[in-house]
């Protein structure tokens, strides 16, 4: 099988089939990525045809053909922005709301946290956790969501997530450090041992908790 570079330097001589075998390559793991951005079958389907037709228009401009795949990816993730850009009246939020910079504040701690030292993203390799996945990054805020599927399932770089979406690279990082918190603790919360709970730490202003005997304990007899 020939490589990405061969293939681009042979379709950048005329060679169509050398193309076709390009996008038989990459056409699932670009509609992949347009459908954890846009969540429509049909926009998605539009992102991957507009993007290699896109791709194939500009191919003599691809300087590096080794680069190809993560140049078909921002052109992909680019093409995915302009559909959000274009919604208007649908349940998907704009792309101002969604490339808006967050107010500063603290990170949530979460609630349920287990010893679990992979990051969700890495261990999507088994058919019924990718699918619990998907549906976890579904559910995230789409602010979130956004910045995680560049990041981590596009493997877009800091620099490269902040510049498509129009952020800081600092906003980039909060809010896939907050995607990735609640990615983790509802994956916990399926596969997680009770056993191995660890408690979050306490912060300053946080309540008391009560202690277990106390939990236990009659009402007339707190105080």
């Amino acid at each position: 099988m020939s490589d990405d570079a061969t293939l681009v330097t042979r379709a950048q001589a005329g060679d169509f089939a050398a193309f076709e075998q390009l996008v038989s390559r990459y056409e699932q793991r670009m509609y992949t990525l347009a459908m954890h951005v846009l969540h429509q079958h049909e926009d998605a389907e539009d992102v991957v045809q507009t993007a290699f037709l896109s791709a194939l228009e500009h191919l003599g401009e691809l300087r590096q053909p080794a680069a190809f795949a993560a140049w078909l990816t921002r052109i992909a993730v680019n093409t995915a922005l302009k559909v959000l850009r274009k919604r208007q009246g649908l349940d998907a939020v704009s792309l101002e709301a969604v490339t808006a910079e967050d107010e500063e504040g603290a990170i949530p701690h979460p609630q349920y946290i287990a010893d679990w030292r992979d990051d969700p993203s890495q261990t999507v390799e088994q058919r019924e956790l990718q699918r619990l996945l998907a549906a976890a990054i579904a559910a995230l805020p789409e602010k979130q969501r956004v910045v995680f599927v560049l990041r981590d399932v596009a493997g877009m770089s800091v620099e490269e997530t902040a510049q498509a979406l129009g952020l800081s690279p600092a906003n980039v990082k909060v809010r896939l450090l907050r995607a990735r918190l609640v990615l983790r603790e509802h994956l916990t919360r399926l596969f997680g041992d009770e056993r191995r709970r660890l408690v979050p730490p306490r912060h300053a202003g946080d309540a008391p908790r009560a202690t277990p005997a106390a939990q236990r304990l009659p009402r007339n007899q707190e105080g």
